[in-house]
Order: C-alpha cells, then sequence, then structure tokens
C-alpha cells in the first residue's frame, strides 16, 4: 500500500481518537441543570427535611406523654413496623426501578404517595379523645405507622432524583452540598415547635395545650413537605441514560438481587449507616433530656440556635475537602472525632452531676456548657453528611459500572431493607431504654408533662443522650475505611462508565434510526 495512503488512514484514526477525547472531556465537565431544576430540587430538599426532622424528634415523645404509650410498647410496635417496611421496601424498589412512563422513571413518585405519608403524619400527632383503651391506642398507632412508611417507600425516589437529574459527577457533587446547606433551614420550623409548646400553654391559660402545638406544626409541616414534593414533579426531569424496559425485562428479578448482593460498596455502606442508626436512640431522648433533666423544653431550642452555627460553615467546605481527600477519608475522620466528642460530653456532665440534673444549679453556665460541648460535637455532622450522599453516589455508579444496568432503586432497596432492620432493633432500643432508665409519664390536669426529679431516671437520659451517639459515629467511621471505591480505582471507573454510557446513547440512536428507515 502507498506510504501516502497509510499516512491519511493514521492521521484519520488519530483525528478521531482527539475527537473522542475532546467529546468525552467536554462531556464530563458539562453543565446540565438548569436554575429552576437547582431550585426544586432544594425546595424538595427542604420540605422533606422538615418532615422528617419532626417525626424523628418528636413522634416518640408525643406517643409515650401524650397518647398514652409505655416506652416498651413503643419499642415494640416500632420494632414490628420496622420488620414490616423493610420488606415493603423490595416491592417498591423494584417497582421504581421499572417504572418507563411520559414524566420518567422517578417524578411520578413524587406525588402518588404524597398524600398517604401527609395524612399519616398527621395523625400520629393526634390523640383523640375516642381512643380510651390501651388496645384503641396501639391500633391507632399501627395504622398511623404502616400508612406513613408505605407512602415514605414510594416517596424516597426523591432522594434518587439527585443521581439522575444530571450525569456531571462534580455537578452532583455540589448539588450535594447545596442541598445539604438548605437542609438545615428545613430543622428550624420543627425547632421553634418546642417555644409554642412551652410558652402558648402558658399565655392562653391552657386554652391550647402543649398537644395542640405538636398537632398544629405537624399539619402545618406536612403541608409544606407536599407542596415543595408536587413543584418537585413539576420542575425537574431525569437525564441519565436508562435501560429500556426490554433490558430490565431481560435481566429479570433474581438476577437484579444476585448483581446487588454482589456490590461490596453497597454493604459497607449499609454496615456504616447501621452502626450510626443507633445515634437515633439519642436522638429520640433529646426531648427527655431537655423536658426532665433541665426542666424546660426551650433549652433545647436555645442551645440549637447556637449548635447549628457550625454547620453553615462546614458544608461549604465539604465539595474542596472531599476534592482534596476524598469522601471515604472525610468521612471516616468526621465519624471517629464526632464518636470521641460525644465520650468526652459525657465525662463532663457526669462529673458532679453537672448536666444531668439541673435543678438548683446555674442555668446560664449550665447552658453555656452543654451549648459548646454540643457544637463540638455536631462539627463533623455536614461533612458526614455530605461525604454519605457522595459515596451513596458512588455506590450507585459501581452498580451500573459492574453490572451495566442503573437500579438505584433497588439498590435503596437492598440498603433500606437492612438499614430498616437495623432500625428496627434502634426503635425497639428507643422506647425500651426509656422505660428501663425508671421513667413513667405523668401529667397536670391540663395534660401538660410534669417534669421528672428522681436522680436515677435523670442520669439515665443523659447517659442515653451521650453515650448512644458516641458509640453510634465512632463505629460509623471505622466501618468506611473497607469501602473501596475511591482513588484510583474511582477515576478509572468513572471513565470507563462515560464510554459505555455514551455507547449505550450511540446504540439507542441506532435503533431508532433503524425503525425510522424501516418505516
Amino acid at each position: 500500500m502507498d506510504n501516502s495512503v497509510i499516512n491519511t488512514v493514521t492521521e484519520e484514526v488519530l483525528t478521531e481518537e482527539i475527537e473522542q477525547e475532546v467529546n468525552e472531556a467536554s462531556a464530563s465537565d458539562r453543565r446540565y441543570l438548569r436554575p429552576r431544576e437547582i431550585f426544586a430540587f432544594l425546595l424538595t430538599s427542604f420540605g422533606q427535611k422538615n418532615v422528617s426532622q419532626y417525626v424523628n424528634a418528636f413522634r416518640q415523645f408525643f406517643a409515650i406523654s401524650f397518647l398514652g404509650m409505655s416506652g416498651s410498647t413503643y419499642g415494640v410496635i416500632m420494632f414490628i413496623e420496622s420488620l414490616y417496611d423493610a420488606v415493603d421496601d423490595s416491592i417498591s424498589g423494584l417497582i421504581i426501578d421499572r417504572t418507563r412512563t411520559r414524566w420518567g422513571r422517578l417524578r411520578p413518585w413524587l406525588v402518588i404517595p404524597t398524600p398517604f405519608w401527609a395524612i399519616s403524619m398527621v395523625m400520629l400527632f393526634l390523640a383523640p379523645s375516642f381512643l380510651v383503651y390501651e388496645w384503641q391506642k396501639i391500633v391507632w398507632m399501627v395504622f398511623s405507622i404502616f400508612v406513613y412508611n408505605l407512602g415514605m417507600s414510594y416517596f424516597g425516589a426523591w432522594t434518587i432524583m439527585l443521581y439522575n437529574i444530571t450525569p456531571n459527577t462534580n455537578e452532583r457533587d455540589n448539588l450535594i452540598a447545596t442541598s445539604k446547606f438548605i437542609e438545615l433551614f428545613g430543622t428550624f420550623l420543627p425547632s421553634i415547635a418546642t417555644v409554642f409548646v412551652t410558652f402558648l400553654p402558658e399565655k392562653t391559660n391552657n386554652r391550647i395545650g402543649m398537644q395542640d402545638v405538636y398537632s398544629a406544626f405537624a399539619v402545618i409541616l406536612a403541608i409544606i413537605g407536599a407542596v415543595t414534593a408536587f413543584y418537585g414533579f413539576a420542575a425537574m426531569r431525569e437525564r441519565v441514560p436508562l435501560a429500556s424496559r426490554e433490558q430490565m425485562q431481560e435481566i429479570g428479578i433474581i438476577e437484579s438481587f444476585k448483581n446487588v448482593f454482589k456490590n461490596r460498596p453497597m454493604f459497607v455502606l449499609v454496615l456504616s449507616s447501621f452502626f450510626n442508626g443507633f445515634k437515633a436512640v439519642g436522638a429520640a431522648s433529646e426531648s427527655f433530656y431537655w423536658m426532665h433533666n433541665t426542666k424546660n423544653l426551650i433549652h433545647g431550642t436555645i442551645a440549637s440556635l447556637f449548635t447549628g452555627i457550625p454547620n453553615y460553615i462546614m458544608i461549604p467546605l465539604a465539595p474542596r475537602l472531599i476534592r482534596r481527600f476524598g469522601a471515604r477519608t472525610v468521612a471516616v475522620f468526621s465519624g471517629i472525632f464526632a464518636g470521641a466528642a460525644y465520650f468526652v460530653t459525657f465525662l463532663i456532665g457526669l462529673g458532679g452531676n453537672f448536666l444531668v440534673d439541673w435543678e438548683g444549679k446555674n442555668v446560664i453556665v449550665n447552658l453555656a456548657v452543654i451549648t459548646i460541648c454540643l457544637t463540638v460535637c455536631g462539627l463533623p455532622n455536614q461533612l458526614m453528611n455530605v461525604a454519605g450522599a457522595v459515596l451513596q453516589g458512588d455506590v450507585y455508579d459501581y452498580s451500573e459500572w459492574k453490572n451495566g444496568v442503573r437500579n438505584e432503586a433497588l439498590v435503596q432497596t437492598v440498603q433500606n431493607y437492612f438499614g430498616k432492620a437495623a432500625n428496627s432493633v434502634t426503635q425497639l432500643l428507643s422506647g425500651v431504654v426509656i422505660t428501663a432508665v425508671g421513667y413513667v409519664a405523668h401529667k397536670d390536669e391540663f395534660g401538660n408533662v410534669i417534669a421528672e426529679t428522681n436522680l436515677n431516671t435523670l442520669t439515665g437520659f443523659w447517659a442515653i443522650f451521650c453515650l448512644m451517639p458516641a458509640v453510634a459515629r465512632f463505629l460509623y467511621g471505622i466501618t468506611l475505611l473497607f469501602f473501596n471505591v475511591h482513588g484510583k480505582f474511582k477515576e478509572q471507573m468513572l471513565a470507563e462508565l462515560e464510554v459505555k454510557r455514551r455507547n449505550r446513547v450511540e446504540a439507542l440512536d441506532g435503533e431508532h434510526n433503524g425503525e425510522a428507515a424501516a418505516e
């Protein structure tokens, strides 16, 4: 063959390779999100954070203090419901992954389940007068939690939207950090409920009681959550290429589960979440601590105004730290640091019962000390939240890279199965430990809770308040040392994944062009 022909062919091949590299580079740097979509995702995140924060913070306190359930009964109910919820998630995950509509795979699930979780959320904060017998209260609570969990199993698809509205990982990581920043404001409305709980009964001569305030806030936050969910449905769109309905059917349900169970980083994340879940036992006891140990719920609200300040500083730093050290390293350090800080706080408060029983002590000094301690404990909270969301995206990307199919809902289903099975243990413990420390709710003639005075019970509240988060955070950090999607391996995986996605799009375009030509 003539040398000129060979040189021409070589130059053409080289040119094509360079163009391909340029296209791949430009694709990875391309910006996909419109301002309206960013706003919609952040608003949905804000609304959902209000709902989850309120339910998680006050559901147990309300059920025991106002509905009149014992701590052990509540714990058993939550244990059983969590086991059911884990099974329900297996079904919802398969349904969501195989959903194909004109609105996308995930967007419909922002609106379909909303009435279920919104109405049942309000029911969780009602104590109707016709609930006289214990069995009636149990049925009411079981039904409310059952419907709430059912709705949230499908509404959880909105969190997966984060990994589908843009294929650009840098854009995704920045959105994660921004959403975590906005979520901080989603804790404000639930936190001020304690202000109204504290002052309204007194200002209205108990015409509006503590129970009424909790119920009213549940209604308000449910409406906010529902409205933001519907707006998110209308404003967002999905962009990451998906397997077709036919390709999903070819894989099959059993094979899908097999692929998920081969996902090593997923199981490391599951185990770390299991350990981190024990913090919920301490979080569920917070209202008990502020009400009984400090003698006023408002102290918790005042402390939260200051303890949350570092979050606004740490979130903007999170993307930089993650780019510099990697999400895994940031999460590991954050967990170990927080665990040590909570343990030191426990020792500080235990010395001379300094923060255990505030009766007869200088309230201003006590409030200042515990605020400083909790601020230090919470310094890495948002680093963990941002890094955890990035690691979750790595799990989804790893699954697509390894198996050729993007099945986030099924991955999330398996994670939720183990997570909620573990959550059933923590929910059981959260009720049992309240009974174990000897607490029995006492109310005055108006139905308002009377502060506990037994020192042993107060010491028990303090131990739960500090030690459960300490153990949870420390084990979380240690476990993530085994997360393998990081460093050079992650860089190579993402590069290969970009090529696979482009090939998938080209193949689909070829099929569509072939069908059009045949017609």
